[in-house]
């Protein structure tokens, strides 16, 4: 039997309970484990000797995390969404794209705090410091191609079109934080952490873009 849009609406909160609390919980226990120096923080160095091998492949893949690259994306997007929204007549047509924007802006106001309170010294790939947990590059990765998902997915039409832009996201997302890792630029918790990070700022942005909404406004293009 098909889902009802009530049905929806009223399954919502509970799965939005889900995605908020559980990266949440595991970033938090991430975090507890990086500051206490626990049984995790081992098992993590023993995984990174495993995986560092410095290439040109991860280099490259670490660098979709780099501000000159992930930033643009999102402003394309940003400026694409609001271009259509304007031209669909919607009522405040910059939102989405301000929102997506501020997110990412509160990036480093997130992370650098948390770098300096982990104070987590860096892979012996790097030079010696602290400060690397969480991934500031993951997280602008994170950020800049999940908002730019995020804002684009309403204007697909097809459901393949938006498999599509997902499976780029993950993709990119992904690249990134193996890029990372593999070029011993970071720990292994050092990306996991992020990506939990993100993943309750996103869903935090998912939701918000639900609620914009203005009684008789155009809408974008449904399936």
């Amino acid at each position: 039997m098909p889902i009802t849009a009530n049905q929806e609406r009223a399954a919502l909160p509970g799965s939005a309970a889900l995605l908020l609390s559980l990266p949440a919980l595991l970033f938090a226990l991430i975090t507890w484990q990086v500051v206490a120096d626990g049984p995790l923080v081992r098992l993590d160095e023993r995984l990174s000797r495993v995986l560092v091998n410095p290439d040109r492949c991860s280099e490259l893949l670490s660098d979709l995390g780099n501000v000159p690259v992930a930033v643009p994306v999102l402003a394309v997007a940003a400026g694409y969404v609001a271009v259509r929204n304007r031209r669909a007549g919607v009522d405040q047509w910059w939102l989405p794209g301000a929102a997506a924007a501020l997110l990412l802006a509160l990036v480093p106001a997130l992370v650098v705090p948390l770098k300096v309170l982990t104070d987590r010294p860096g892979t012996p790939a790097v030079p010696p410091g602290t400060g690397y947990y969480p991934s500031g590059h993951t997280a602008t990765a994170a950020i800049a191609y999940g908002c730019a998902t995020l804002l684009l997915l309403p204007w697909l039409r097809t459901a393949p079109a938006r498999r599509t832009l997902i499976t780029l996201c993950v993709a990119l997302v992904l690249g990134t934080g193996y890029g990372l890792v593999r070029r011993g630029y970071h720990w292994p918790l050092d990306v996991v952490g992020s990506w939990c990070l993100c993943a309750v700022l996103l869903t935090s942005l998912w939701l918000f873009l639900r609620t914009v909404t203005t009684p008789g406004r155009s809408q974008p293009p449904g399936p």
